[in-house]
């Protein structure tokens, strides 16, 4: 497979606590990928599929449950899954949801230091999972600060857990090539994704990083394997799937307010990463993704 990981950008709001993606799905088919946020990932009946995290790759049960560290690149695949009928949640926060400061009391010690293991990936066992997975499950039925309550009881039980497992080693975090830690790719990325709504050019970008049109170009094409446009419209897409989902905007008014200049190039860009167009989209999605 390729391991070429693309940065995701998560929309999560600066206001938000975190998301909660809740679906059933017959295969996998999101690229491997990575992004700023922490994630917890339940994968239920997908006995076969690939998990791969960093330079890890293995074959996952029935009973499935990682945390992810920021940019730690991460995907779950096929392989040999013959399951029609996979669960998957997944949970998504800010690095800023728990200061330092506040992971400094003696009662978050064990959340702490689960985080700190999780840029290693962290696998938890299959009695972890069974008497978890009803919390996780209901997670998206819950709104307002009872959700955010039961986000830190679900990650205290996690970190007090025994048989967990980090899936990468060390030395692999210092590898040059999975390092995709880059300010100016941070900055560009923060710099789309505020403005994703208005026309944003390369020059504007370029500006953002101190590089010039030519230089910033084949940086960005060559840390994520994309072009400048690629990934502006990966942006755009994110925040299309979302209003869809969420809102009652019209296609028309969703496709503008995303920064896209005609409809027939939403619904071409939208259907190329979706194999589908966004009113189908929006009459098929099949789970429920909140925003807390």
């Amino acid at each position: 497979m390729n391991h070429n990981a693309i940065k995701e950008v998560t929309p999560l709001r600066e206001t938000e606590c975190f998301t909660v993606f809740h679906r059933e799905k017959e295969k996998f088919d999101f690229p491997y990928h990575y992004h700023e946020e922490y994630e917890l990932n339940m994968i239920l009946y997908a006995k076969g599929a690939q998990r791969v995290v960093g330079d890890k790759m293995e074959e996952i049960d029935d009973l499935e449950l990682v945390l992810t560290g920021p940019n730690l690149p991460h995907g779950w695949f096929n392989h040999h899954c013959r399951s029609t009928k996979i669960t998957e949640v997944t949970i998504q926060w800010n690095k800023d949801l728990f200061s330092d400061n506040f992971l400094h009391k003696n009662q978050l010690n064990f959340i702490k230091r689960m985080f700190e293991l999780s840029r290693f990936g962290i696998q938890f066992s299959k009695e972890t999972v069974e008497k978890i997975a009803p919390e996780i499950l209901t997670l998206h039925k819950t709104i307002g600060f009872d959700s955010v309550i039961k986000l830190m009881l679900i990650l205290r039980e996690l970190s007090v857990s025994t048989d967990s497992k980090t899936l990468v080693e060390g030395d692999m975090l210092l590898d040059k090539s999975l390092n995709f830690r880059s300010r100016r790719l941070d900055a560009a990325f923060e710099f789309m994704n505020k403005n994703f709504g208005s026309s944003v050019s390369l020059k504007e970008v370029a500006d953002q990083v101190n590089m010039s049109e030519v230089s910033f170009s084949r940086f960005i094409k060559k840390r994520t394997g994309k072009t400048f446009i690629d990934n502006l419209n990966e942006i755009r897409l994110g925040h299309a799937t979302r209003m869809l989902i969420e809102t009652s905007n019209t296609v028309a008014e969703i496709c503008y307010l995303c920064g896209f200049n005609n409809i027939s190039n939403f619904n071409r860009a939208f259907k190329r990463k979706k194999n589908c167009t966004p009113s189908e989209y929006r009459i098929n999605f099949s789970g429920s993704r909140i925003f807390i």
